[in-house]
């Protein structure tokens, strides 16, 4: 079968985030399936871009083909952005042909962070009688005016929605990472048996012989090894909730425990000032590790944290990459969202409170206090669970047993 994936952003392993598209399609290569991912050239999320000099060049990363568009590149989420959006999806509406004869799709796949590159998959499924799957990673236009105070009748928002509706109308299914979204979508143009629940997950070959860590994370965690770790790792933004982490950790009167904050991000200057300022002596911030380095950094913690600021949107769920790497891991997991249950609640490997300094605290007191039986098997619990339900082996499957019609 031959599967064209469309995401702007996609990464791989060696470029940067995001991971989704090339772990997903280097298990459909190891099935037998030809797998291409039509990606810009530029994403602020990747470490590394390609250099290309003209449109549709192709590179091949680990067996997948990748055809690259120019897009131009931008810093933050301002003109410039939306600006390589519409050209990424203006260029493959008009080569939408030229895809169709290089790449004779038989499912074509929207990896959507935004709704508008459903018109042109949807004109490169219908030139190729291919399947339409669409993917759902964020809930826009939700996120530019619940979390981001743009009006609803802003025309960006008002194309974003008629998009999104537009989508959810002509898939023939839409694979969603959320997995309480399908009352909205139903609710804006999807058919209800068309919805798929397929999260995020752990590559096992990672965690059998992981990249060390470099020296100063070693050299730093080594001092403290006797000493509660709570962890964080990822990045420092607002949206991550770690002012109510320090907030917990000027409250902690423990002296064993220790906050350790492993990262980069717009919001790591600030908090690493606000910490000197406000004499918070029980957090140590370290700089990011490579996600090889992920499984080596989290044998260090004794638990492991993520947050997230009070918003509207978690109500469709939450999947953070963070959350199935801590349970991988064998870490009980204090995960502080407002949120329905999460897996760290249905599989019982953590706990699940308010992103409130107090309630954070408390979190991590009833974990170090228990004994060392039910700590290690509430973290085992998490391990198992990711482990037989949450391996990008199982997920890739998934998505050709529910998603795929053509097979």
């Amino acid at each position: 079968m031959n599967i064209l994936l469309i995401n702007h952003y996609a990464g791989s392993p060696e470029m940067g985030m995001e991971f989704r598209p090339y772990y997903l399609a280097r298990e459909w290569v190891r099935m037998g399936h030809m797998v291409t991912i039509v990606a810009g050239d530029y994403s602020h999320l990747r470490g590394t871009n390609p250099s290309i000099e003209t449109d549709f060049e192709e590179s091949n990363v680990d067996g997948i083909r990748y055809c690259w568009i120019k897009t131009g590149s931008y810093e933050g989420n301002g003109a410039a952005r939306a600006f390589s959006m519409f050209r990424f999806v203006g260029k493959l509406f008009t080569h939408a042909k030229l895809l169709v004869t290089r790449y004779k799709p038989d499912v074509v796949i929207a990896s959507s962070t935004y709704p508008l590159d459903t018109y042109a998959v949807q004109k490169i499924a219908r030139l190729s009688d291919a399947e339409y799957v669409h993917e759902v990673h964020d809930m826009w236009p939700s996120t530019l005016y619940e979390v981001g105070g743009m009006s609803q009748k802003h025309p960006f928002v008002q194309l974003m929605q008629i998009a999104e509706n537009s989508a959810y109308k002509h898939c023939d299914k839409c694979v969603s990472l959320l997995p309480y979204a399908k009352d909205y979508m139903v609710e804006h143009g999807l058919q209800p048996d068309k919805f798929v629940h397929i999260p995020n997950g752990v590559v096992l070959s990672e965690w059998v012989n992981p990249q060390p860590l470099p020296e100063e994370h070693l050299n730093a965690l080594e001092k403290n090894r006797d000493r509660f770790i709570v962890g964080y790792f990822g990045g420092h933004a607002v949206s991550n909730a770690l002012d109510a982490l320090l907030d917990a950790a000027k409250l902690e009167d423990d002296p064993e425990v220790l906050f350790v904050l492993v990262g980069k991000g717009v919001e790591k200057e600030r908090l690493e000032q606000r910490a000197r300022e406000e004499s918070i002596s029980n957090v140590l911030f370290l700089p990011a590790v490579s996600k090889a380095s992920v499984p080596s950094l989290l044998q260090w913690f004794d638990c492991s944290y993520i947050g997230g600021m009070d918003s509207p949107l978690y109500r469709f769920g939450l999947c953070p990459n963070k959350m199935y790497d801590s349970m991988m891991a064998g870490l009980p997991t204090i995960c502080a969202f407002n949120a329905p249950p999460t897996p760290i609640v249905v599989y019982e490997c953590g706990v699940q409170v308010s992103p409130r300094s107090r309630e954070i605290v408390e979190a991590v007191s009833q974990l170090k206090e228990m004994s060392e039986a039910d700590f290690h098997a509430m973290g085992e619990r998490g391990h198992e669970a990711a482990a037989s339900h949450f391996t990008y082996v199982q997920l890739a499957n998934a998505f050709v047993d529910k998603a795929f019609q053509t097979t």
